[in-house]
């Protein structure tokens, strides 16, 4: 710290939490869709400031520290605050108790994840990352208001996706990470294809696109669990189906 702190990326990760905390104001003041882009836009700001500081060579301790603070108040209280007050009030200590849960998990998976950066965390995550659970929350208020109106319906529902947003968070599912891509190499002409369709219909319904997107990547671990665990199990299975098969001349 008698040296000094770098500017460039730590002055992005103050955005991010600026516009965790203008979330926290809006949703207060019940502009929950504002909140909710303010959200997006924290999550923008966080996928840059690490690159920034790999890029330049700025990385430190210090960032790392500061970018999960900024994360805890951007991904963990204000969609927190943002679902309990959009659609979580009318359940009373029930409806909290879903928010602070989720803001609980969103804090225990930063500081898991702190732990394990520099060890097993390289390409992939353990536990649905907290950006993605927030912009999800972010993105389904949006969606909602493009569809039907800011006001709330089924809010049992709303409440259940908080719990379960929580719980994979803090779930050793195995979630994918934007690192795996490699832009540098050659692909196929089949992806260039089926990402240009992509941005098309982003572009066409960004409100509904955008909530599945991250919808499925929150259920994206999910299913490669039972996949994963079925091809296990079918790979176990095999050498006995082998054995059996050699057997089955022999007694006859």
């Amino acid at each position: 710290m008698k040296k000094g702190v770098y500017l460039l990326p730590n002055l992005i990760t103050m955005g991010n939490m600026f516009c965790g905390f203008f979330a926290i104001i809006s949703a207060i003041n019940g502009f929950f869709s504002r909140a909710a882009v303010a959200v997006l836009v924290a999550a923008v700001l966080d996928g840059f400031d690490g690159k920034v500081a790999r890029m330049t060579n700025t990385s430190s301790r210090f960032g790392v520290e500061f970018d999960s603070l900024a994360d805890l108040v951007s991904f963990g209280m204000a969609p927190a605050i943002l679902i309990y007050l959009w659609a979580l009030r009318p359940y009373g200590r029930f409806g909290w108790a879903a928010a602070f849960l989720f803001a609980v998990c969103g804090a225990l998976r930063l500081a898991r994840y702190n732990v394990q950066a520099d060890s097993s965390e390289s390409k992939s995550f353990t536990g649905l990352p907290i950006p993605a659970a927030a912009c999800m929350i972010a993105s389904l208020v949006i969606m909602h208001k493009h569809l039907w109106g800011i006001e709330t319906h089924h809010p049992l529902l709303l409440m259940l996706t908080a719990y379960t947003l929580a719980f994979l968070m803090v779930s050793t599912l195995r979630y994918h990470s934007l690192k795996e891509v490699d832009l540098k190499k050659r692909k196929s002409f089949n992806l260039l294809v089926s990402a240009s369709l992509a941005l098309f219909v982003l572009v066409s319904e960004p409100q509904v696109t955008l909530f599945l997107l991250f919808t499925g990547y929150a259920f994206s671990g999910i299913v490669e669990r039972l996949f994963f665990s079925r091809k296990v199990k079918a790979a176990g299975l095999q050498p006995h189906l082998q054995q059996a098969q050699r057997e089955v001349p022999r007694k006859r």
